[in-house]
């Protein structure tokens, strides 16, 4: 078809659509449709959870999703609003509360520790409790938490971590590291001090802590190598080689170390997408030497989409027969809204979108709890009254009232986007508003925009979903995911015959028996 053609369709789609809903018959029937719909939902899933997914889109607050969800259906011609995300076809939504132990608004290494250890931190810290402070080395000992990765691999599950960050950052590192500074990425980034004092670097315990996580995918590759060794897709550029001071050499040690595992090292698309899922066990791949690129700027000929990812994630794990836990994150949403670039922040939540939907083909419902929420939100917002159908990333229908000038949908509370022109407001309709790398105006000027401190939505579906309800402290996830799963401490209450998880109290009949014949005795 024509593009020409294509549009001519998605007009008069978006036309007939538009004279239907002047019909309330229309409205009436879609709330019927939906009403029905949520009164089969009375059977409740008790199944217990053999796989668990988890996607976190990193900075993903209810703005951006609202945001995603109208440039979802505008990128397919439509008008935008009513379109359905993938997320938005889960039946269970909730709230979390992001706050960190130390930071009403928070970060994102306290806010992963919450939801993949359950339980609370302080801001920068990983895989550590409150009890740790950040950057100080000495905390660490005595204060390490476990993740609900490593409760499932030692539940014989197949486990992995799939990012657009690097493997190291903040995210991915809560899964497997103990860490008391987010920053500490290599032994390079590490004070003298902590390095003698015992700490090690999250690169380094990326390979140690877990050793046999199946999958790893993401950026991040430079962190691995000697210091000044040459990239493998950028050689000679200094800011991408090796940062290593140790000499180690990590991809080779994990190469050399499961070579009779059915492994495999990749670090570009073409690879991955030549690999058989079928023929490997073990998946390392590291696609670029820091972060991945942003969707809308990635070279999708040597790059690996998260959609692209996530399918071959999923089909090396869901071999086991144990059932796999994998988290996914779309973390760069995240750095567009730092640099106060929406178009990029809000395509990598449509891209991560479309890996939920490519995820929900892989796996049943029946089988497979899958949550969607994100860390925390963003200063992020759009309004200004704007019609139907308007540009998610256009203007507003009217000029300022104070300063006649017009000014965009989106806006931010703070960030770089702050522009004063001759000691007044910037005229956006003198620059390209809609650009990839458009910052779009903030209040306040800053470097770097900044969290917001809201609650973030959880959308849930499959075994014990239901339990994902109302408003709920964030550490509250991970432990409705073991609970459905019968893993970590959530053990005993899935022994029933027929293999359900079911609501049981979480100790057997027979401990009730011992326990009543104390008494008589």
């Amino acid at each position: 078809m024509h593009l020409w053609h294509f549009v001519q369709c998605q007009c008069k789609i978006s036309a007939d659509l538009h004279l239907q809903e002047k019909d309330p018959k229309f409205w009436n029937a879609w709330a019927q449709r939906t009403l029905k719909n949520a009164l089969t939902l009375q059977e409740l899933n008790k199944n217990k959870a053999k796989n668990l997914i988890l996607f976190l889109g990193d900075g993903m607050g209810i703005p951006t999703v609202t945001a995603a969800r109208i440039l979802k259906g505008q990128l397919n011609g439509q008008s935008g609003e009513e379109t359905q995300l993938e997320m938005d076809k889960f039946p269970f939504v909730s709230l979390s509360k992001t706050y960190n132990t130390n930071a009403q608004v928070p970060d994102s290494a306290g806010t992963a520790t919450a939801y993949l250890c359950g339980v609370k931190a302080n801001e920068g810290t990983l895989g550590v409790s409150a009890a740790a402070v950040r950057s100080q080395c000495n905390t660490t000992q005595g204060n390490e938490v476990t993740s609900i990765l490593k409760w499932a691999k030692d539940a014989g599950k197949s486990v992995g971590i799939v990012t657009t960050t690097r493997v190291n950052h903040a995210t991915p590192s809560a899964a497997y590291a103990h860490c008391v500074d987010r920053d500490w990425y290599s032994d390079n980034e590490m004070p003298v001090e902590a390095l003698q004092a015992g700490c090690k670097d999250i690169a380094r315990q990326l390979f140690e802590n877990i050793p046999n996580i199946d999958v790893i995918m993401g950026g991040g590759r430079k962190y691995m190598f000697p210091k000044n060794m040459s990239d493998v897709e950028y050689p000679n550029i200094l800011k991408h080689s090796g940062t290593r001071k140790d000499g180690r050499n990590l991809v080779q040690e994990w190469v050399d170390r499961m070579k009779d595992k059915k492994n495999h090292y990749v670090w570009n698309k073409t690879q991955l997408l030549s690999l058989n899922p079928n023929n490997v066990d073990y998946l390392l791949g590291l696609f670029e030497p820091g972060d991945m690129m942003y969707d809308l700027e990635r070279n999708t000929e040597s790059d690996p989409s998260l959609t692209e990812m996530v399918d071959v994630a999923i089909k090396i794990l869901k071999k086991n027969p144990s059932g796999f836990y994998l988290l996914v994150e779309g973390g760069r949403i995240d750095h567009g809204h730092h640099e106060g670039k929406a178009k990029q922040a809000l395509h990598e939540a449509v891209e991560m979108d479309r890996a939920i939907g490519r995820a929900g083909l892989l796996t049943s419902d029946h089988e497979t709890l899958t949550i969607v929420t994100a860390d925390h939100s963003h200063v992020f917002s759009f309004g200004g009254y704007t019609p139907r159908g308007n540009t998610i990333f256009g203007l507003a229908p009217m000029l300022s009232d104070v300063d006649q000038k017009p000014f965009t949908s989106i806006l931010y509370g703070n960030g770089p986007g702050y522009k004063v022109i001759n000691g007044a407001r910037e005229n956006v309709s003198a620059v390209d508003y809609k650009g990839n790398n458009y910052q779009a105006q903030a209040a306040v000027p800053l470097n770097a925009e900044t969290h917001g401190g809201e609650d973030v939505a959880v959308f849930a579906k499959g075994p014990l979903a239901h339990l994902l309800h109302g408003v709920h402290e964030q550490n509250y996830i991970p432990h409705v995911m073991a609970y459905a799963a019968c893993i970590g401490e959530y053990r005993e209450h899935c022994m029933s015959p027929s293999g359900s998880a079911g609501l049981r109290p979480a100790f057997s009949i027979v401990a009730v028996i011992l326990s009543a014949a104390r008494l008589l005795c």
